[in-house]
């Protein structure tokens, strides 16, 4: 029989490339999304027919163990987050509960269904469990590159919400002896990235730039470095963690480092545009607690699993800007004819 594994946040980038991946690998893949009038459903549609869709809600504790016990999964991948950072300082609470407190409350509906019992711990047994943790974590690094031993140090309500998930998910891998690991990825970019980060604005900004239908692209801090990856890549980390013999959390990065103004400078040069004469800098875009530079040491990644990047930054950056080219050419083709039928 083939394995079935459930998905939150699986109409979100990530999601939405694992289960491709976990479908090429024979997996039955259902998704969880709360609602049927989910947005984002768009980013699996061409999937649709191959995914089961369950109902629920990381803020609603029931509403989760009816998804677990209904899907009845080996493998329980947690995805959903509020992923934007910024938004982290508007909306602190909200995003605490989601990205928090929603780990535990997915953990605890594992244990519900799985029966699972503190006093009589089975080890790795049953459905096994993976947290989406990230680099944000670490914060105001101690040290870089950045492993799985480096301390951490959130600089943000969201990085804060990720470590709580983290040790949560830590402490029901050695309380229960459920087998649940954390992924501590590393930013990871592609064509399906939301438009509020900062890769996919410039992707964005350029291709319209490009088309003659925007000026200028307004950005924050130019020197801020990060460890981008693509997320196709990182996906396959993702599934590799669960089918070890022993629960483990991994760093999972590049292990090379970009600055904000590198990826502008790359999506300009690749449409044959100087970003000087465009590039807009807004103070108010600034973070009040900035994290200036993120790199990942992945080598136990690539020992333990075997795993290792295989889009090189420049490449990833040039792939986000033709497919914004080619998708707002084919928007902009389809308002012409919609203006066209109205006359």
């Amino acid at each position: 029989m083939s394995k079935r594994a459930l998905i939150t946040g699986i109409t979100g980038q990530d999601g939405s490339y694992l289960a491709e991946h976990l479908l090429e690998q024979g997996y039955e893949v259902w998704g969880l999304v709360r609602g049927q009038a989910n947005p984002r459903k768009s980013r699996v549609s061409r999937l649709i027919s191959d995914i089961t869709f369950v109902d629920g809600d990381l803020l609603d504790q029931a509403s989760l163990v009816s998804a677990v016990d209904l899907s009845h999964p080996d493998e329980v991948y947690n995805l959903g987050a509020i992923s934007f950072v910024p938004m982290s300082w508007q909306q602190s609470e909200l995003v605490t509960e989601v990205n928090g407190l929603g780990v535990l409350r997915m953990l605890e509906a594992i244990r519900m269904v799985s029966g699972l019992d503190r006093s009589r711990p089975v080890e790795g047994s049953g459905i096994r469990f993976y947290q989406a943790s990230s680099s944000e974590m670490f914060g105001m690094v101690a040290e870089t590159p950045q492993t799985e031993r480096t301390l951490f140090h959130p600089r943000s309500p969201y990085g804060v919400a990720k470590t709580y998930g983290h040790y949560i998910t830590r402490n029901y891998r050695e309380s229960f002896g459920m087998f649940a690991v954390s992924g501590m990825l590393f930013n990871h970019e592609s064509p399906r990235r939301g438009t509020e980060f900062v890769t996919r604005k410039i992707s964005l900004a350029v291709a319209r730039i490009k088309l003659g239908l925007q000026e200028k692209l307004c950005l924050g801090n130019l020197d801020a470095v990060r460890d981008w990856g693509y997320a196709g890549d990182y996906v396959r980390a993702m599934h590799l963690m669960l089918q070890q013999e022993e629960p483990v959390d991994y760093v999972i990065g590049t292990g090379a480092m970009h600055s904000v103004r590198d990826a502008v400078s790359i999506a300009f040069d690749h449409v044959g545009l100087r970003w000087r004469d465009h590039v807009v800098i807004d103070p108010s875009l600034v973070r009040p607690a900035e994290v200036e530079t993120l790199c990942a040491d992945p080598a136990r990644a690539l020992a333990d699993l075997g795993w290792k990047p295989t889009v090189e930054f420049a490449d990833l950056m040039r792939m986000m800007v033709d497919a914004d080219l080619r998708q707002v050419s084919l928007e902009e083709r389809f308002a012409d004819l919609a203006l066209g039928a109205s006359w």
